[in-house]
């Protein structure tokens, strides 16, 4: 039993990339290609747990009021997740002036 208990978590891990944890960076522009980032970053989160609770607020407004950016360049999006989503933290981060 222990042994079938250890492949299952072994596929289950493998097939399943970022299942466990993940701390994932992605860029939230269509056209990187003439991106300036400008002189300022603001970042927003909002977070859950259990998939029950979620609180926060990770829009780009909030972003930008927080690094007191009035001209928005750039964005990405990073994703902060534990055990399949037991934990998660999405989080918004702005660039511009």
């Amino acid at each position: 039993m222990l042994k079938a208990t250890r492949l299952f978590l072994a596929l289950l891990v493998t097939t399943l990339p970022g299942c466990v944890y993940a701390n994932v960076t992605t860029p939230l522009d269509t056209d990187l290609r003439d991106t300036v980032l400008g002189d300022k970053v603001g970042e927003s989160s909002s977070q859950s747990v259990l998939w029950a609770v979620a609180w926060g607020d990770a829009g780009t407004k909030a972003a930008a009021n927080q690094g007191g950016i009035t001209t928005i360049t750039h964005a990405d999006q990073r994703v902060f997740s534990i055990l399949w989503g037991l934990y998660t933290r999405y989080t918004t981060i702005v660039y511009g002036k």
